[in-house]
C-alpha cells in the first residue's frame, strides 16, 4: 500500500492531512486529540493581541458536508498559547503550526514569543489582502522556522499576492481560508443562522472545493513552494484531487467538525487506497500530476461512453437528467441517440454506481 508520509517545508508528517485553524484547535489538548486521530499536522486557532469575543450562534451546517460560520480568532489570550498551549500540543506528539494574525503590528508584537514556544511552523493570517505581505516580512525578520502565509479566496489578486508572499520570505502557502461573506436564513423565524453583523458568515466544506482547486493550481504554477490545499475535502479522492492540483499537504476543518475526529482515520485509509488505485506510491508522487493537463485551450476530444450493465442499479438518473433526452434505458439495456447527444458528460457524473463512465476518464466511485 502507498505510504502517507510526506514532508512539508522539510518537516516530516505521518500524513498529508492538516487540521486547519478552527474550532477543533481551540487549545493544546484539542491539537493533541486531532494528531492522535491521524492528522499529520495541526494548526492552532489564530493567535492575536486581543482574544476573540464570538457572536452566538457562530456555526451551523449549511448543506451536506458544508459549514457556515462567523467564528473569529482564538478566544484564549496570546499568553496562554505562548506559555502553555503550544507546549502541551508539542509534548503530546503533535506537529504544530502556530497561526498568528491579524495585522503586521500583531505579528511584530507576538511572533517572536510564539516561535520561542516551540511550534514546528508559523503561519500568518490576515483578513485583508494588503496586510499579508507586510506580515510575512515582519515574521521573516523574527523567526527561522518554516513560515506559511494563508491566502483567502475572497482576495481579487490572490495568486499575485501568494507570489509576493514568497518573495517576502514565505516558505509555503496555505490556500485557502473560507469563502464569503455569505448568508443563510432560518425560514421559521426569518432570522439569520449566524449571530454576527447582518447575519453574515463564511462558507467552508464541500461547496468551496472547486474554488480552492482552481486557486491551488494557479499558485502551484506561479511559485515553487509547498502548498497546503485547504477547502472542501470530504473523501480520500478529494484529497488526491487536491494533491494533483499542486498541493503538498491537505488542510481539513469542516469535515472533522461535521463528522468527528474519527474522519481523519477514514481519510487516511481512503487516500492510501486512492493512491494505490491510480498508481501513486506517496502523496508527493501525486502532487501536481494534473498541472500539465491544465492548458488554455478548449477541449473538443470525442467522448466514448463505457457502460457496465452488471453495475447498473436502474436508478435512471442518466436518463431522467439528460438535458437533451438522448439516453434511454430498458431494464439494463442502455442506448444513446447520437443525434441528440451533445456529449456534455453529465450522465456519467451523476451515475451513483460507476456503471456509466467516460472511456479513459470520469467514472464515479462513491
Amino acid at each position: 500500500m502507498a505510504t502517507l508520509e510526506t514532508t512539508l517545508c522539510g518537516v516530516r508528517l505521518k500524513s498529508p492531512f492538516v487540521l486547519s485553524s478552527g474550532p477543533l484547535s481551540y487549545d493544546g489538548r484539542a491539537l493533541v486529540a486531532a494528531s492522535e486521530a491521524g492528522a499529520g499536522a495541526v494548526v492552532t486557532k489564530t493567535i492575536s493581541r486581543v482574544k476573540a469575543d464570538n457572536p452566538m450562534p457562530h456555526m451551523a451546517r449549511a448543506a451536506q458536508h458544508t459549514l457556515i460560520n462567523c467564528e473569529e480568532w482564538s478566544d484564549l489570550e496570546a499568553a496562554d498559547w505562548i506559555e502553555r498551549e503550544i507546549a502541551v500540543a508539542r509534548e503530546g506528539g503533535a506537529v504544530v503550526i502556530a497561526s498568528v494574525g491579524l495585522s503586521p503590528e500583531a505579528v511584530r508584537e507576538l511572533v517572536g514569543g510564539v516561535a520561542a514556544a516551540g511550534p514546528h511552523f508559523v503561519e500568518v493570517v490576515s483578513y485583508t489582502e494588503e496586510a499579508i505581505v507586510p506580515m510575512v516580512r515582519e515574521a521573516r525578520k523574527r523567526v527561522k522556522m518554516p513560515l506559511l502565509a494563508k491566502m483567502s479566496p475572497n482576495w481579487p489578486t490572490v495568486v499575485k499576492t501568494a507570489v509576493e508572499c514568497v518573495k517576502a520570505g514565505a516558505d509555503g502557502i496555505t490556500a485557502t481560508d473560507s469563502f464569503g461573506p455569505v448568508l443563510r436564513i432560518d425560514v421559521a423565524t426569518a432570522r439569520p443562522l449566524m449571530g454576527g453583523p447582518f447575519g453574515y458568515g463564511w462558507l467552508s466544506g464541500a461547496a468551496i472545493k472547486p474554488i480552492v482547486l482552481r486557486i491551488v493550481s494557479e499558485i502551484a504554477r506561479a511559485v515553487e513552494v509547498p502548498i497546503v490545499g485547504t477547502g472542501g475535502v470530504v473523501r480520500g479522492e478529494d484529497a488526491l484531487e487536491m494533491l494533483m492540483a499542486g498541493a503538498t499537504g491537505v488542510g481539513v476543518c469542516s469535515t472533522p467538525i461535521l463528522q468527528g475526529l474519527g474522519s481523519f482515520g477514514r481519510l487516511n485509509r481512503e487516500l492510501a487506497e486512492a493512491l494505490d488505485r491510480y498508481g501513486y506510491n506517496s502523496p508527493a508522487a501525486a502532487s501536481g500530476a494534473a498541472l500539465p493537463n491544465l492548458v488554455d485551450i478548449k477541449r473538443k476530444d470525442a467522448l466514448t461512453f463505457d457502460y457496465c450493465a452488471d453495475e447498473c442499479n436502474e436508478c435512471r438518473l442518466c436518463v431522467d437528467l439528460c438535458p437533451y433526452g438522448a439516453r434511454h434505458l430498458e431494464g439494463k439495456e442502455m442506448t444513446l441517440d447520437a443525434g441528440r447527444c451533445r456529449y456534455c458528460g453529465l450522465c456519467a457524473s451523476v451515475c451513483p454506481t460507476g456503471a456509466l463512465g467516460i472511456a479513459g476518464g470520469l467514472r464515479n466511485r462513491r
